[in-house]
């Protein structure tokens, strides 16, 4: 059976890119943005896949930005479906359109830290090892299933950006070998 992954970004696509060169990469067919300016949209156009651009400011309402975008997913009918650094949160009328099929990636061992500001969250608690956690998505926020984490140390005077560098650098092994598991569990291990 053929997986289909369909990737939801909104930045650089660092993760986005991850998920395409790893075991996972020939399931994803397409990308879904709220930012036709991502460099993500960029990477898969170069590398022929699906584009479906959705700006939130096309919109006259966040429901009907919402509505087209589960409109757009639903056409590429997911088996699962990966937040890779997408910066908008799912109100809980889409995330209950997929059950368990919305993963995402989160750079914090969660419950810990959830939120937008999770690596200066965790400095500013004096954490000593934070990491990254890939989990469900559900109708609250960072609050889904986990589904793996990764412990990175904090190092001594590191900087916001220096901690989040190396813990994104986790989360680009972390997430594909988590989708590739949850693939299998639920396709069999023929799902390429």
């Amino acid at each position: 059976m053929t997986a289909r992954i369909v990737v939801l970004a909104s930045g650089t696509g660092t993760l986005f890119e991850a998920l395409l060169d790893s075991g996972v990469g020939t399931s994803v067919v397409g990308l879904v943005s709220d930012q036709p300016d991502a460099r993500a949209v960029d990477i898969a156009r170069r590398r022929e896949i699906l584009v479906r651009t959705i700006p939130l400011n096309d919109f006259d309402s966040r429901e009907s930005w919402e509505h087209e975008l589960f409109r757009k997913v639903k056409e590429l009918n997911p088996d699962l479906i990966v937040a890779a650094g997408f910066m908008r949160i799912l109100s809980p009328v889409f995330v209950n359109q997929f059950p368990e099929q919305i993963v995402n990636s989160h750079p914090s061992l969660l419950p810990q830290f959830p939120g937008a500001h999770a690596v200066r969250d965790a400095l500013a608690a004096g954490a000593t090892i934070t990491g990254c956690t890939v989990h469900f998505i559900d109708e609250g926020v960072d609050t889904g299933e986990i589904i793996s984490q990764e412990q990175v140390d904090v190092r001594p005077d590191e900087s916001e950006e220096q901690l989040h560098e190396r813990i994104k650098t986790v989360e680009r092994t972390l997430l594909p070998h988590s989708v590739e598991r949850l693939l299998i569990e639920r396709l069999g291990k023929g799902f390429q």
